[in-house]
C-alpha cells in the first residue's frame, strides 16, 4: 500500500464486520477500534420508535466516533500503528441520511463535517453485504436484546443505503482500495477456509500484490 494500514470494515447491521476486524487484528497483530453499540442510551429506543429518537441516537454515535477517532490520532498518525476498525466514520451519514428530518439532517452534516475535518480516514475499506435473510438470521443468533424489535423493512432499506453509499464513496474516493465479500458466500466465523481466503486478499492488498 505505501502507506501504514488503516482498515475500516463496513457493511449493513449484522453482517460480521466486528467479527471480521477482530480477526483482522489478531491476524495482523493491528490496533483494534471498535464501535460503541451497547452503550448508546437511545438505541433501543430507536428501533421501536425511529422517527422519535433518530436524533438523539445519531448524535450519540457522531460524538463517541469522533472520540475514538480522536483517540488514535496520536496512534496512527504521529506512531504510525496499523489500526483495523468495525466501522467507518461515513456510516454515520448513511443511516442519518434514511432517519433524520431534513431540517435535523442539515444541522448533522454541518456538525459532522467539523468534526471529521481532519481526522485520519481509513485507506483500505472491506465492504460486507448479504441477503436480508442472511442478515436476519446472525441478528438473531447474536441475540442482542436491543436489536430485537428491529424491522426487516428499515434492514432490507439500510442494506440498499449502504449499496448505494459505497458506489458513490468509490467513486469519490478512487485513492482508497474497496475490497467487497458476499456475505451470503461466505461465512468467515464458521468456515475458517473463507476467513484464510479473507486474510490472503488483505494480506496481498498491503503488500502490493493486487
Amino acid at each position: 500500500m505505501g502507506e501504514t494500514p488503516f482498515i475500516a470494515v463496513e457493511g449493513p447491521i449484522g453482517v460480521g464486520k466486528t467479527s471480521l476486524a477482530k480477526a483482522i487484528a489478531s491476524h495482523f497483530q493491528f490496533h483494534l477500534l471498535k464501535e460503541i453499540v451497547d452503550e448508546n442510551p437511545f438505541l433501543g429506543k430507536f428501533y421501536t420508535d425511529i422517527e422519535e429518537w433518530s436524533f438523539q441516537t445519531e448524535m450519540f454515535f457522531l460524538c463517541n466516533r469522533y472520540k475514538q477517532l480522536e483517540d488514535i490520532h496520536h496512534l496512527y498518525l504521529k506512531q504510525q500503528k496499523s489500526v483495523v476498525a468495525d466501522y467507518h466514520i461515513m456510516k454515520n451519514m448513511i443511516f442519518a441520511e434514511r432517519t433524520l428530518k431534513s431540517d435535523q439532517y442539515g444541522k448533522y452534516v454541518k456538525i459532522y463535517h467539523i468534526l471529521t475535518e481532519g481526522m485520519p480516514a481509513p485507506n483500505l475499506v472491506i465492504y460486507l453485504n448479504a441477503s436480508l435473510e442472511t442478515l436476519l438470521k446472525r441478528i438473531e443468533l447474536r441475540g442482542r436484546e436491543i436489536e430485537k424489535n428491529m424491522d426487516p423493512a428499515y434492514l432490507l432499506q439500510l442494506k440498499n443505503d449502504y449499496e448505494m453509499a459505497m458506489e458513490q464513496f468509490e467513486k469519490m474516493n478512487p485513492d482508497v482500495k474497496v475490497l467487497r465479500f458476499n456475505g451470503d458466500e461466505l461465512d468467515f466465523v464458521q468456515n475458517p477456509h473463507h476467513l484464510d481466503l479473507i486474510l490472503s486478499k488483505v494480506y496481498d492488498i498491503i503488500h502490493r500484490r493486487s
